[in-house]
């Protein structure tokens, strides 16, 4: 048996190219009669895009710069106050989304201390609990996965990253696919593409014009059906915990057949929508600017071709090294180090921090504008879709928790009633506080899962945190 699992394991690895391996064996069967559904009601996919960076986010950093002097004290004090964002500017490095005022909200004063801080939470920013590298301390799927499966999708979540070099989660290999800062469930992380080159290959390759890559996909097809058939075979013998682990690799196999079955069906939109990318976004040594904006390009076709509803995007991590941003070209940016305030050649580490920022608002400029002018029923495809920037980590480089900034930019059909507005939430321990398990409930409750409470409870506070913020939803 032992065998039998080690060459499992490897088929899976080659066959499904594992960062796109199904959350649970039923989720196809599941995809299909929503697809019937909604094809059915009319209803329009829900869109999901999560966006999260390393080395904090200063709560100061996002308040306008036109507030008068009651709401800066306001803010100051971390008193709880909410404002129209029409009529006042958005800081500096946030111009890039000023076009989207609008649609944005900027969402002050939810804590996490429940989750890892410090240098790195690894799943905790999305899974609501302490995590580490070990695979034992992931306790269920993060949130983009409860939201991944509420509308389902052929590849169901798919996550990408501008990974570290030295430590984290990819060990120095950027440009393939490890483990990402998602999770599918409990004790299983999911992986993610660290370059578009890698992306292309393994998302496309079954509309793939190269006559190798065609070959290999539809060799895979064949091994898969053979494998799936065989183990079926195996299990009509066996009893208990054996029975039932070779059926669930018969069944594991029969997903991904399934699933690449619902891609072949899809080749026609897929070819529509296959990124446009230039031939220095498909090179392993890209600048991490051009790694941003090449991943940025797989997201949008993803997401247009119908492939997937939920994207996660690691924009960078604290061990990223940035290279490419404007004026500062040449540099290759330790953000450990700008955490710890120092320079970048004549720029002091506050206008290092803001360059990074400013490139990661240009990209959500991008991927917003470009959703906002394809259309979709009666409107655009951004109308039903909610991107969500944040940090990795909370406030800070050396973060504790108690504050975890969010810019949120919401299609005009999404369900919560927070758009064009800053909202400063009641400051961590005063009552009415609310924690990231408190809003990722609220995303869930809004969208359907009637869900008490997501995440870890904050043992340090002493009221009760169950439920949504009611006010949010519309």
């Amino acid at each position: 048996m032992s065998h039998r699992r080690e060459f499992f394991t490897k088929l899976m690895s080659a066959a499904a190219s594992t960062a796109i391996l199904p959350t649970g064996f039923g989720v196809f069967s599941a995809w299909s009669k929503s697809l019937h559904a909604a094809a059915e009601s009319s209803t329009t996919p829900k869109r999901f895009i999560f966006l999260h960076k390393g080395n904090g986010l200063f709560p100061s950093s996002l308040v306008p710069p036109t507030f008068n002097e009651e709401q800066q004290n306001a803010e100051k004090q971390k008193e709880a106050f909410d404002v129209d964002l029409e009529g006042h500017e958005l800081p500096e490095w946030m111009s890039p989304i000023s076009g989207h005022l609008k649609q944005t909200t900027i969402l002050q004063g939810l804590s996490g201390k429940m989750c890892t801080t410090g240098h790195h939470t690894w799943c905790s920013s999305l899974g609501v609990y302490k995590a580490n590298e070990r695979l034992s301390s992931i306790k269920w799927a993060t949130v983009d996965f409860e939201l991944a499966k509420m509308f389902p999708s052929p590849f169901e979540h798919i996550e990408l990253a501008c990974f570290p070099t030295g430590g984290g989660n990819s060990r120095g290999n950027i440009n393939g696919i490890e483990k990402g800062f998602s999770a599918r469930g409990a004790q299983q992380p999911n992986y993610a593409f660290g370059s578009p080159r890698i992306a292309l290959k393994e998302l496309y390759k079954s509309v793939s014009q190269e006559v190798a890559a065609q070959t290999q996909y539809q060799l895979d097809q064949s091994l898969l059906n053979f494998v799936a058939a065989n183990e079926t075979g195996h299990s009509a013998g066996l009893r208990g915990q054996e029975y039932a682990k070779v059926a669930n690799y018969a069944e594991a196999l029969n997903s991904i057949r399934q699933r690449n079955g619902r891609v072949e069906e899809m080749s026609e939109r897929i070819l529509a929508n296959l990124p446009k990318l230039d031939e220095k976004y498909l090179s392993d040594n890209l600048t991490t600017v051009d790694r941003q904006e090449g991943l940025a390009e797989i997201l949008l076709s993803t997401l247009n071709s119908g492939m997937t509803n939920v994207v996660a995007f690691t924009l960078d991590e604290l061990g990223t090294p940035y290279t490419g941003l404007p004026e500062i070209e040449g540099e290759n940016v330790n953000q450990h180090d700008v955490g710890h305030g120092k320079a970048v050649g004549r720029f002091e580490a506050t206008d290092v921090r803001k360059k990074i920022r400013y490139q990661h608002m240009s990209l959500i400029d991008k991927i917003v504008s470009r959703l906002k002018s394809t259309p979709e029923g009666n409107g655009s495809m951004f109308d039903h879709t909610m991107l969500l920037y944040f940090p990795d980590n909370g406030e800070t480089h050396h973060s504790q928790g108690t504050e975890w900034p969010f810019v949120v930019i919401s299609g005009d059909k999404t369900p919560l009633d927070i758009s064009g507005r800053y909202i400063r939430l009641p400051r961590y321990g005063q009552a009415g506080h609310q924690t990231l398990g408190n809003w990722y409930t609220t995303l869930l409750n809004a969208y359907g899962n009637p869900i008490d409470h997501f995440g870890s409870l904050d043992v340090g506070l002493s009221f009760d945190q169950s439920g949504p913020i009611d006010k949010f939803i519309s």
